[in-house]
């Protein structure tokens, strides 16, 4: 991966970590439904007027495939982080939403684009013992709710791994941009009806409204473009792996903004999830240092 590909990736990482705190702080005012759907609204916004200055076409003749992976990818994902919200602190969504590299890695070997090894699989074991260590060791108590929530979490980065070589092979036909606009469009079809429905429910607080603002035009919108335009050119696996830095800046900005508690468990399963990265995508940032380095 080049230094260039792999700035950008830390960059969406800072990007997305940051996300959780914002939905932590936009669900409760909003709503699930509400919160999925103003933001993939403002993504959509946002996309069709850099399409329209950009003067790029939308993705004609490829909507079969932008219904799926806005459903993947978009609307399934959003509402789901955002009804776990309701009950999980933001850094818990973070450290749970890493196993989207482990659902990625097996995606990807069983569509072709990857190969699945002995060292990934004993990845994918560490990064699924981590998670169980979050969520049972954690400072938040093991609730149906708080049990719920993290399984909600668990689904929704399965549904972003299970669609990064999907996404990958739709990069190699249709322009990044477009997949952006057309991924976003779709899902907002999906996700208005539920964000009507409980529109009278919700509190537009001025935090709430900051919050979706900033994950709809940055973190949605202008993140999910850049992140396709260096998909493009790097594998799955490798474009997800920065997926696993969410977490520091995830819990990060929710201890520091919000007060929430740290543990033993927090550090034990995320250390477990960060070695699940090492393994799973062989990254190893002392391997350029030993072998440049003088031979005895």
């Amino acid at each position: 991966m080049r230094t260039r590909h792999f700035a950008q990736l830390l960059g969406l990482s800072a990007l997305w970590g940051a996300s959780f705190l914002f939905i932590r702080i936009a669900s409760p005012a909003l709503g699930p439904q509400v919160l999925a759907g103003t933001r993939v609204v403002l993504a959509a916004l946002t996309l069709a007027i850099i399409m329209r200055a950009l003067r790029h076409d939308w993705p004609h003749g490829h909507w079969r495939q932008m219904w799926w992976l806005g459903a993947l990818t978009v609307a399934a994902p959003f509402l789901l982080f955002a009804w776990a919200a309701l009950y999980l602190p933001s850094g818990y969504s973070a450290l749970l939403n890493t196993t989207a590299v482990l659902f990625g890695t097996l995606a990807s070997a069983w569509f072709k684009e990857d190969t699945l090894t002995l060292r990934k699989l004993l990845g994918c074991v560490c990064g699924f013992a981590g998670v169980g260590l979050i969520v049972r060791l954690g400072p938040v108590q093991a609730t149906p709710e708080t049990v719920a929530a993290a399984l909600a979490c668990v689904l929704a980065a399965a549904s972003y791994g299970v669609s990064a070589p999907l996404m990958k092979r739709a990069t190699q036909r249709v322009q990044p941009l477009a997949i952006a606009a057309g991924i976003h469009l779709t899902a907002m079809v999906m996700l208005l009806p539920g964000a009507a429905w409980t529109w009278p429910q919700a509190q537009f607080t001025p935090g709430a409204l900051l919050a979706v603002l900033v994950m709809g035009i940055v973190t949605s919108g202008l993140a999910y473009w850049l992140h396709l335009r260096i998909l493009r050119d790097v594998s799955p696996v490798a474009a997800m792996s920065p997926t696993f830095m969410i977490p520091v800046f995830g819990v990060t900005w929710g201890h520091l903004v919000l007060g929430e508690a740290l543990s033993p468990g927090i550090f034990a399963g995320g250390a477990l999830v960060l070695l699940a990265t090492a393994l799973v995508t062989g990254f190893n940032p002392l391997r350029r240092w030993l072998a440049e380095a003088p031979k005895p």
